[in-house]
């Protein structure tokens, strides 16, 4: 039988998470739709002990595959090329979905052929155990749209996100290895192939925010600072190579341009959250700048609009780097 979905588990040292993460997927009604895939990262804890009940007590919906730590991209490029369902999802072993909604969205992928899928999910917030909810009300569920009617509309996180599998193996679309931040690359990668997109309106991805570990913490961000720094460049060329192609969308242009500018901007808020007078790092978002600008000048422009700060910097020509970092810290307590 032919599986809707395939839903791959990036889990490096989740034992904490992971008999949530699994259990989350427990509707009888969708059992035989799915295959959850958990791709065990090199861990060091019990997180394949873990998987692996699961896999004996479900054989029929669980698979696990261990390999050698090569970060969250290479778990995702494990599961591209393992995944044998429709469609394809990235639950990380440490968030959930809400099993209602999960069991909703698998039963209307049935009847779906669209390139690209979205749906619902709620923030969870770690400290506070409060949920926040992410809802798309502006567009129109249930029906098979164009991606560019959505893409002037929304970002899609890759929370949302289940992609059409052939996508993915058809055009080999790879993640970078041993690097944080992919989730940009996988959400951006496939969009040159992406025609036709459908919205579900349920709520299905639970994403665990407010660790201190995080990697989207500021010390997260702060300790990765290569890694988010190695994505953009990447993104940047993407953008630029698509951009220059005779058959490129204009609105698909747009929509990874714009998301390539967010990308930049975050860079320059994590060069930000350094000292003020931290004059290596000074030097170092002095280079990043001038790289950007080179490696694509459409996102540099953009990016300017999108952060007032960026581009007051730019026009001071960073000579005012100082006391403009002082008194945004200071504004901003």
């Amino acid at each position: 039988m032919e599986k809707i979905l395939t839903v791959v588990i990036p889990a490096y040292n989740v034992e904490k998470y992971l008999s949530d993460t699994l259990t989350s997927f427990l509707d009888d009604s969708v059992l035989e739709d799915i295959e959850v895939l958990v791709v065990d990262d090199g861990s060091k804890d019990s997180t394949p002990q873990i998987a692996a009940e699961y896999v004996n007590r479900y054989p029929q919906t669980f698979r696990l595959v261990s390999k050698e730590n090569g970060g969250h991209g290479s778990t995702i490029n494990t599961g591209i090329s393992e995944a044998t369902g429709k469609f394809f999802k990235v639950v990380d072993g440490d968030d959930w979905v809400n099993t209602e909604g999960f069991a909703e969205l698998v039963r209307a992928l049935k009847s779906c052929n669209s390139d690209y899928v979205f749906t619902n999910f709620y923030e969870y917030y770690e400290d506070t155990k409060e949920t926040k909810p992410i809802v798309y009300s502006d567009i129109q569920a249930n029906t098979e749209l164009d991606f560019s009617a959505v893409a002037k509309k929304t970002q899609l996180p890759m929370h949302a996100l289940v992609i059409k599998t052939a996508i993915l193996k058809e055009n080999k679309i790879r993640m970078d290895e041993k690097c944080f931040y992919v989730d940009v690359e996988y959400i951006l990668f496939p969009v040159p192939y992406v025609s036709t997109i459908t919205y579900f309106d349920c709520f299905v991805y639970m994403y665990r925010l407010a660790q201190s570990t995080q990697s989207v913490s500021v010390s997260g961000y702060q300790k990765h600072i290569e890694d988010h720094l190695r994505v953009c460049y990447h993104v940047l060329e993407f953008a630029a190579n698509y951009q220059k192609q005779s058959d490129a969308d204009p609105t698909s242009v747009a929509y990874i341009n714009f998301r390539a500018a967010q990308l930049i901007c975050s860079q320059s808020t994590i060069y930000s959250s350094f000292p003020w007078n931290d004059k290596k790092r000074i030097a170092e978002f002095k280079a990043f700048d001038a790289k950007v600008r080179e490696l694509n000048p459409e996102v540099y422009a953009q990016s300017a609009v999108l952060s007032k700060k960026l581009m007051l910097l730019r026009k001071t020509n960073f000579r005012f780097y100082k006391l403009i970092q002082y008194l945004s810290q200071k504004a901003n307590g």
